[in-house]
């Protein structure tokens, strides 16, 4: 489902990404093919200090459809960017790459908090978001992160996820398959 980066699924990320449907929402927006390459390289460096987790994600085929990212790490907290070619919208691909790619930050990184910054216009991710249970809306809560993330030109919406809400709300899942 998700897997580290590598420089060989950069062809097939690119075309994803460059989608009009997608491109808009994409964190590291790139022009060509060459700067994606680069952009890619740069953000294994980052992972390597500490600095971003990136992971791509792939289809049960297991091939590349999109990226996640854990950036501005800093005290146990960062900040998540996730995007998803348009052939695989709606198909369950966002929640479950979620998933994964929580249960690593909080489990192997020891990642406390994790901030997702949506824009307020941006109805389907809003929604996607919204789906996962363990996720809160941070915007009353979390005012001073809050005002920082709203200084720009976008409106987003704040929300979060909490190592101890995620690992219990896993437990409840696991208890409910079980059953």
């Amino acid at each position: 489902m998700i897997k580290k980066r590598d420089l060989h699924e950069c062809y097939s990320l690119y075309n994803l990404m460059m989608d009009p449907v997608v491109f808009p929402y994409v964190r590291y927006k790139c022009q060509s093919y060459e700067e994606y390459l680069f952009m890619t390289k740069q953000l294994i460096v980052e992972e390597e200090q500490g600095t971003c987790i990136s992971r791509t994600i792939l289809n049960e085929m297991g091939h590349p459809i999109g990226t996640i990212d854990l950036y501005n790490i800093d005290n146990q907290t960062g900040f998540l960017a996730t995007w998803i070619g348009a052939p695989y919208f709606g198909k369950g691909y966002n929640q479950r790459a979620k998933e994964s790619f929580f249960a690593e930050l909080f489990l192997e990184h020891h990642i406390e908090t994790i901030y997702l910054k949506v824009r307020k216009q941006n109805i389907r991710s809003k929604k996607a978001v919204e789906k996962l249970q363990y996720v809160k809306l941070g915007n009353d809560i979390k005012q001073q992160v809050y005002k920082s993330i709203n200084n720009t030109q976008h409106s987003y919406d704040l929300y979060y996820v909490e190592r101890s809400g995620f690992l219990e709300s896993s437990e409840d899942m696991q208890h409910v398959i079980a059953t």
